[in-house]
């Protein structure tokens, strides 16, 4: 079958309908308000490019230097020819028109929304790199599918997809056709804050279809709200300039300007705005964390067009490079607008009113724009800030500046004409202001290659703690950023991101390319943290990703179809009983200590006992690792490893460190993925605290070190109660360290004073 109904998708069914499309079929199963339709599957395409005899070629033609601009763009235009200009076969034409034909009564209007397979996931959004097609009609539908499919290979598609390690021939694309909402106005919402995670929902709005917002065309209302009360905190409301609507004429969906009097009206209502909180916590709760939802109003009803998840607030925000003098007398001033991705930055104004100017954007340029474009990404990454005239901190364009750090301030009305090329300004991301003059500082200049080279990223000096502070890497592309904060060290380096990112589970990579191959890449990720952090340590954990995570990819057929993958095939378990693979990643462990990487430490995780930490020495003795010389450790993630830590440490173990988030969900036996009980996942719980307070006290009485690297080590309470305990560590998400350095030493001023009085 080509196509698929969207009442019958579920998340499980990412390989075949793409994310969107997974999400899409969820929200209708929840009872969301999601408008009907069918998808096009990836298989489809898949057969289509095969059949046809363009997928070596297609391939082939996108296998180039990304960071080359002229290289991409060729790329993208060869790839872009091969798929529009080859015929669609007859039978699959048929089917597609069939299930339109289905909707309605001949002449529905459709949205037609790609849907990749590698699209929305948990740690990078794939979000607006696909194309979207609006107002849709039979005559020209299985045209904008192949468009579609065709956008598989845009340029900032190639470059992501070669940044984030995803084969181009191993990513399919699914499409969407969904009927048409004639939106009376629209938007998008954040369920949490998208850089911080703080309980509140952001909520941005213009009039006619969404498309506006989230290219960025538009600087729409803002509503920030308190997700408990319910109350507007703040809430903004933009001069809208521009909306898209249908054309009643030819149906093609069109820009036309906003009618005077309501460029300067607010956009939703109260009721709306409630309809919209209430939709998004459902939303929330369904899928158990923060989500990106696109929403649309259309004859009073609020409909949901898409979710995925918020992927920026782990690596959150980034601040300046220098200590920054925060005094502002506001003669320096030149513009305000929303602070789209937080950090400081100055440099050199780059304007960029065409895709061709972007060559001329050099390392440290701040890019000032009328709108951020996907195709942009590259030049992005070279940037030291971003400034737009339009758009919202929720556009596409926003999130990818968040997920690569770079500071942006967006919708700032007349950036392009205001500044000037060349004029050094200094971009405030989280304020939302642009100033003349770069970035002052209270020091002077350090050379490079001195020890102040580590001083933390930010205004605040870093305390000097007897607790120490490390953070929380989920990816090596983020390394560099979390060195920057001073942290003492990583706490916590996940090494299934990297195994992830290959496309194929460890089994299946291995038979594909080989054991020789499947070790260098385990090398090459780790590497990148062990050096940006040098001499400080890197706390590795092995292989922990669920069995519904290992499904997803190629291979993922021979995984077991577990009911509850959180209590089923992962962790220790899994590496011990699959040696040879669980060998192979602690080989590239021994290759790093040979090549001088000496900080680097191994943490086996989700362990149950004594017998568990010992298997797993002997698989580090057997590869060569002496677990005399090495420091290494385990996960308390199980009641049973806390409980039984005493035997657990006379195996050997160095250090132990404390993944709130398992041990929370097993102590009050609270899925935390099931939305139904979520409300009752509670890190701070007694139960959970004694337990950890517990495994500290034995712990320091075997001479053996604690640390904690779950989400809850950033929460104030958990870091007052775990220092009063004496933990050794606590490792925090990127935007968190600062904070935890100055908690920590708050506790620990009290604590001495308490002690003298």
């Amino acid at each position: 079958m080509a196509v698929a109904w969207l009442e019958d998708v579920r998340s499980t069914d990412l390989g075949t309908v793409g994310g969107k499309a997974a999400s899409l079929g969820e929200l209708t199963e929840a009872g969301l308000p999601v408008p009907p339709g069918f998808v096009v599957t990836a298989g489809t395409y898949r057969t289509f490019i095969e059949e046809a005899g363009i997928d070596e070629e297609l391939f082939s033609a996108v296998d180039v230097d990304s960071e080359d601009s002229e290289a991409l763009e060729a790329a993208h235009e060869r790839a872009h020819e091969l798929i529009v200009e080859t015929e669609v076969p007859e039978d699959v034409r048929a089917e597609i028109v069939e299930a339109y034909r289905s909707m309605g009564d001949g002449e529905t209007f459709v949205a037609v929304r790609s849907s990749a397979t590698a699209e929305d996931l948990p740690d990078a959004s794939f979000a607006g790199q696909q194309e979207t097609f609006l107002n849709v009609t039979e005559d020209d539908l299985v045209d904008r599918v192949q468009e579609c499919w065709a956008s598989l290979f845009s340029q900032r598609a190639i470059y992501y997809r070669n940044q984030k390690g995803f084969p181009h021939d191993e990513v399919d694309i699914a499409v969407v056709v969904q009927t048409m909402v004639d939106a009376e106005k629209s938007g998008v919402m954040f369920t949490s804050h998208p850089s911080t995670g703080d309980p509140r929902i952001i909520i941005e709005a213009a009039w006619g279809l969404g498309e506006a917002v989230v290219s960025g065309a538009v600087s729409p209302d803002n509503y920030v709200v308190d997700r408990t009360t319910g109350e507007v905190e703040t809430m903004t409301v933009a001069t809208k300039k521009l909306m898209h609507v249908k054309d009643d004429e030819t149906g093609e969906t069109v820009e036309r300007e906003v009618p005077e009097d309501k460029r300067d009206q607010q956009v939703l209502t109260q009721a709306e705005i409630d309809r919209l909180i209430e939709l998004g916590k459902k939303v929330e709760d369904h899928y158990g964390e923060p989500q990106d939802v696109e929403w649309a109003v259309a004859g009073g009803e609020v409909y949901m067009l898409q979710s995925r998840p918020i992927t920026t607030i782990d690596d959150g925000a980034t601040e300046a490079e220098d200590d920054v003098d925060e005094s502002d007398d506001g003669d320096d001033h030149l513009l305000s607008g929303l602070g789209a991705s937080p950090g400081i930055a100055s440099g050199a104004v780059r304007i960029v009113t065409k895709l061709d100017h972007l060559d001329q954007v050099s390392e440290g340029d701040v890019i000032v724009t009328e709108m951020t474009m996907p195709d942009m990404v590259p030049a992005m990454k070279r940037a030291a800030a971003i400034v737009t005239d339009e758009g919202g901190m929720t556009s596409h364009a926003a999130i990818v500046s968040r997920e690569l750090g770079v500071p942006a301030v967006v919708g700032c009305g007349g950036a392009t004409r205001t500044l000037e090329d060349g004029q050094i300004v200094t971009v405030d991301g989280e304020m939302g202001t642009v100033r003349e003059g770069a970035v002052a500082t209270d020091e002077p200049a350090v050379e490079p290659g001195t020890d102040d080279d580590d001083a933390p990223v930010g205004s605040r000096p870093k305390p000097i703690t007897a607790t120490e502070v490390k953070v929380n890497v989920s990816i090596p592309d983020a390394a560099e950023r979390a060195a920057k904060t001073g942290a003492d060290g990583v706490g916590l380096l996940r090494i299934e991101h990297l195994v992830l990112s290959l496309g194929k589970t460890p089994e299946r990579y291995i038979a594909d390319e080989g054991s020789e191959a499947y070790v260098k890449e385990l090398m090459s990720g780790v590497r990148t943290v062990a050096e940006a952090f040098y001499p400080r340590p890197v706390r590795v954990r092995t292989l922990d990703a669920p069995t519904d995570e290992f499904r997803q990819l190629e291979g993922g057929e021979d995984e077991p179809d577990e009911h509850n993958p959180m209590l089923g095939y992962r962790g220790i378990r899994r590496s011990l009983d699959r040696p040879e693979v669980f060998e192979h990643e602690l080989e590239a462990f021994k290759r790093l200590y040979e090549q001088g990487y000496e900080n680097l430490e191994i943490m086996f995780p989700l362990v149950t006992d004594g017998s568990d930490v010992a298997a797993a020495r002997e698989h580090m003795e057997a590869v060569g690792i002496d677990p005399q010389k090495r420091d290494w450790g385990v996960m308390i993630e199980t009641p049973a490893s806390a409980m039984g830590v005493e035997d657990i440490v006379d195996e050997g173990v160095d250090f132990v460190s404390f993944g709130t988030n398992d041990l929370t969900q097993y102590v009050l036996a609270v899925d935390r993925n099931n939305e139904h009980v979520s409300d009752r996942f509670d890190e701070l719980h007694p139960a959970v605290l004694d337990i950890m307070g517990d495994t500290i006290d034995a712990c320091r009485a075997a001479g053996v070190d604690t640390s904690i690297c779950g989400q809850a080590g950033s929460h104030p309470k958990m870091v007052d109660f775990l220092v009063r305990k004496g933990i050794t560590s606590i490792s925090a998400n990127i935007d968190a360290v600062a904070d935890v350095f100055e908690e920590v030493d708050r506790v620990e001023s009290r604590l001495i004073l308490d002690s003298v009085r």
